[in-house]
């Protein structure tokens, strides 16, 4: 009768010398451990890519506040010339009118 492989497994796990089940063991801990780091890279990497994602847009939107803000200011400054044109031009109207 045949024996079952998890059977065969246990014997062969039996017999094995004690130096030859810690090597055994040590690498299926370095196994292990391996596949948690790649696991662990490809998380990092997936974070790595939509902070990329997430900066371009960040500085899309920096540049459409920076553009909205040097238009703010042309349309300020166009303001202020007009405001003064018109203080000026009160000014000179009150000072022709008292001479």
């Amino acid at each position: 009768m045949a024996e079952s492989p998890s059977h065969s497994d246990a014997q062969l796990v039996a017999h094995q010398s004690p130096g030859h089940q810690a090597e055994s063991d040590l690498a299926s801990l370095v196994f292990e451990m391996s596949q948690q780091v790649q696991m662990g890279m490809e998380n990092m990497l997936k974070m790595v890519n939509e902070i990329d994602q997430n900066s371009v847009g960040i500085k899309e939107e920096i540049e459409k506040s920076k553009d909205f803000a040097m238009e703010k200011k042309r349309i300020l400054e166009e303001e202020k010339e007009q405001f003064q044109k018109a203080a000026y031009t009160i000014l000179d109207m009150l000072s022709n009118s008292r001479g």
